[in-house]
């Protein structure tokens, strides 16, 4: 009975597993919500696929957010700040397309995917934007972490 009670303890122990290396170390990860009405012209680009708009509202984010329609009913919404280093005074990207470029590095980044387009291979760990949640309920689509 002890080598059950020990075997089902170690087997516990071993899965669990906590990670925090996928941790990005640079962003605090803020809590927020905020409602984009698609019926506004600030938010209109978002009616139609690929065109990604900046949401710069104080609370949103730690510099604001990126938000761009995907698909007929998907959004994705990335912060705005440089993912690979801590914000200051060039950590706000800026629109390219539908990539944001970071000026600090000139770093690139796919709004389709969050991904650094121009990771260096120098043995450095780089981080992807920083994602969150975007849901559509009819003409608003709530983007929230």
């Amino acid at each position: 009975m002890k080598y059950i009670w020990g075997c089902l303890l170690l087997f516990f122990l071993i899965s669990c597993e906590s990670d925090p290396t996928n941790r990005n170390p640079y962003l605090q990860e803020i809590n927020f919500r905020f409602d984009l009405n698609l019926n506004l012209p600030l938010y209109n680009d978002l009616n139609n696929i690929g065109n990604p708009v900046y949401v710069g509202n104080n609370g949103v984010g730690t510099r604001g957010a990126f938000v761009m329609r995907t698909g007929l009913d998907t959004f994705f919404a990335f912060e705005a700040s440089c993912p690979n280093h801590t914000p200051n005074s060039c950590s706000t990207m800026t629109i390219d397309g539908q990539n944001v470029t970071c000026s600090c590095e000139d770093f690139t980044y796919s709004l389709f995917t969050g991904q650094q387009l121009n990771r260096p291979d120098d043995g450095t760990r780089y981080y992807d934007l920083l994602f969150y949640r975007a849901t559509q309920s009819g003409n608003v689509v709530t983007i929230s972490n």
